[in-house]
């Protein structure tokens, strides 16, 4: 009789770590807190397009559908990268590399949330988005991942998939590419190259044992990577500007946008310039507040 306690309590308390264990290997693998860049600026895109209480109807499956895409892509990066990623101290510890997670259920979740996104853009949203959606995973699974290792410039292709949201927004609610969601595009595509720039310098001891070949990995220096920081937060404030120029914001948002940009520029050229890691880390905290507060000016302000 004393015993029966023991035996009926024993697999709930060993199932409820594992159960937990496995949900957070999951979400590692979906990576949210980054996919909920992808998810706001996919609203923004929404936002800037809405002109009616109507067009907001799209808005849940747009982001349901963009939210596992983004999954997807997640998933299936890191089950190409498991490898890798076992050679680097940050990531050696993610499902994969430590076999929490086998290949093959990996596989199928990545595929699985891919097939189910692109359905629900392509039934619920339109076909345009679906397709912006299914181009979107497709190059940074197979065009980004591998150029990884591969050339330096993966930084700036890895960029054109990580765009495409707020323009994938935009066509969710107008079902047409137009000069507006064009410059949400090149916001979000030159903002991304100093924001992980500055990632890659904080860590290029790791990327090099990954054998990824970073701008900061193979220029010794920092003198490129500085320049190339220097050039694209400078490129920002102009980009910044389009929405005045085609009339979607106002001069609030002007102001906003032009502080900013001055604001950004400061901690680059201190990166370029300084060529530390407590440098690139003061532009990467710069960069993670600068794109929310210049978004959401660009919301509240539209015209």
């Amino acid at each position: 009789m004393s015993t029966a306690p023991i035996i009926c309590e024993s697999p709930v308390i060993a199932e409820a770590p594992i159960a937990r264990t496995r949900r957070s290997d999951i979400l590692e693998l979906i990576r949210p807190r980054m996919n909920m860049l992808v998810l706001g600026t996919t609203m923004v895109g929404c936002c800037m397009a809405a002109q009616v209480p109507a067009d907001w109807l799209r808005l849940p499956f747009t982001l349901i559908g963009t939210a596992l895409c983004a999954a997807s892509a997640s998933i299936l990066n890191q089950l190409f990268e498991r490898r890798y990623d076992g050679l680097m101290v940050r990531t050696a510890n993610r499902p994969l590399p430590t076999g929490r997670i086998a290949p093959a259920h990996a596989l199928a979740m990545g595929l699985i949330a891919a097939f189910s996104g692109i359905t629900i853009l392509w039934l619920l949203v339109n076909h345009l988005t679906a397709l912006l959606g299914g181009f979107t995973l497709i190059s940074y699974v197979l065009l980004y991942t591998p150029l990884k290792r591969r050339t330096t410039l993966n930084t700036v292709v890895g960029a054109i998939p990580g765009a495409i949201p707020p323009v994938m927004g935009w066509t969710a609610i107008t079902g047409s590419v137009a000069p507006p969601a064009l410059a949400l595009f090149a916001i979000l595509f030159i903002w991304q190259i100093p924001h992980f720039l500055a990632i890659a310098v904080l860590y290029r001891e790791d990327y090099r044992k990954g054998g990824f070949r970073m701008l900061p990995v193979v220029d010794a220096t920092g003198r490129m990577t500085g320049r190339q920081i220097l050039f694209y937060a400078a490129a920002l404030i102009p980009a910044t500007l389009a929405p005045v120029i085609l009339h979607i914001a106002g001069p609030i948002y002007l102001a906003s946008a032009l502080l900013l940009g001055l604001g950004l520029m400061y901690f680059a050229a201190k990166a370029a310039l300084g060529r530390t890691r407590l440098d690139a880390r003061r532009l990467f905290l710069a960069s993670i507040i600068y794109l929310p507060i210049l978004l959401t000016m660009l919301m509240l302000d539209r015209t």
